[in-house]
């Protein structure tokens, strides 16, 4: 299907009045805060009839963001999901600021109780010890490494990031140990770390990913209010690359009918930037998410929401969703198998990497450092 077919822009402009929507909160994603799927009792806001609901939603006034310590025991989480290319993965932060409004780790939030809504992007959970954990578990006897995502849930270099510093504490521990890292991010931040990346792509221990979803700056700041702005994104490959560390593009997710005909633009833009790899994936919206994204697509394009969500259901077998392995990442049906081929088209025609070409981190020279905090208690054994 050719770009722009659908008879609309493929570079929404959102709200064209300038005029404040109804449950938007300046710099925020969400419209709402519904409850979790493990509430009993669900409340919803209900006009009287004198209009004062639409009134009180019109001007809402902005959404400090708190922060509660998280006393995890772990550092690593593990999956075996055929869909994902690592098998473990570390994430500092529970929540993430950056208010996208697809993002599909929002239904974690209800694991701590909370939202998937406003309460993912305001109410964040923080590791502060999470460098001093994933060491202990680096040196556990027969650990085997293999590459760790950093990041795969949420985003490691979000705002707060600036001022905790748990990535850099991380990046730390695994450049003393030799260990394979990968890193995908929407945050121009990750440059601050240009010291400890560039060391370890020396030692091709380290490959950085930047998400770049759109190259409209308007439609970026409906989309993800507080990430960096797509030219920003775009720098940051480019330093990236200029300093040695392998960086790669993530097309993600591909929304059809709003962002997806973009894609070859985003490809290209990125390559002449410096990425050597790519890669895409179709909008995904599990449970809660389904009805806060129909939410906010009625009311940033209400003009376009009922194609869109029909694309949608299109590549999803008829649902909003389809969670099997193998299809929830690319979907299924016509509109999926030509996003596809317009990905594989658009990978030869600007020279990106195929898979499996020259991506392989070290993972043989990981070497725990000696643990020097341990050597009076053993000197005392003699």
């Amino acid at each position: 299907m050719p770009d722009g077919s659908l008879g609309f822009s493929p570079a929404p402009r959102g709200n064209p009045t300038g005029t404040p929507l109804p449950g938007v909160r300046k710099g925020r994603g969400a419209l709402s805060n519904p409850a979790n799927r493990y509430e009993r009792s669900v409340r919803d806001p209900f006009d009287d009839g004198w209009s004062t609901l639409e009134a009180a939603l019109a001007d809402l006034p902005p959404l400090a963001t708190t922060l509660t310590r998280d006393n995890a025991r772990r550092a690593l989480s593990w999956n075996d999901s055929p869909d994902l290319g690592f098998d473990r993965s570390i994430n500092p932060y529970r929540g993430c600021e950056h208010g996208c409004i697809y993002c599909y780790a929002r239904p974690t939030h209800a694991w701590l109780g909370l939202s998937p809504g406003l309460d993912f992007e305001t109410r964040l959970v923080f590791k502060p010890e999470v460098a001093a954990i994933l060491e202990r578990e680096l040196r556990r006897p027969g650990y085997v490494a293999r590459p760790i995502a950093l990041g795969s849930n949420t985003d490691p270099y979000q705002p707060v990031e600036r001022t905790l510093k748990l990535t850099r504490q991380v990046l730390e521990v695994l450049d003393r140990f030799n260990h394979p890292v990968t890193i995908v991010t929407k945050s121009a931040g990750v440059l601050r770390d240009l010291d400890i990346l560039g060391r370890m792509a020396q030692r091709n221990l380290v490959h950085v990913c930047l998400s770049i979803t759109t190259l409209d700056d308007r439609l970026a700041r409906v989309m993800e209010p507080r990430a960096a702005a797509p030219t920003r994104r775009l720098a940051a490959v480019r330093a990236l690359a200029e300093a040695g560390i392998p960086v790669g593009v993530l097309a993600a997710p591909m929304i059809p009918g709003v962002n997806d005909a973009e894609m070859e633009r985003i490809l290209g833009a990125a390559r002449d930037a410096g990425a050597t790899r790519a890669a895409y994936v179709l909008l995904r919206l599990p449970l809660e998410i389904a009805e806060m994204f129909e939410g906010w697509l009625h009311a940033h394009f209400p003009e376009r929401a009922a194609k869109v969500l029909k694309l949608i259901r299109e590549t999803r077998g008829g649902g909003m969703y389809d969670s099997r392995f193998g299809t929830r990442q690319v979907g299924t049906g016509a509109y999926a198998e030509t996003i596809a081929q317009r990905f594989a088209l658009a990978l030869r025609r600007h020279g990106f990497e195929q898979a499996g070409q020259n991506n392989r981190l070290d993972c043989a020279s990981f070497a725990p450092p000696r643990d020097t905090a341990l050597e009076p208690e053993q000197l005392a054994l003699f």
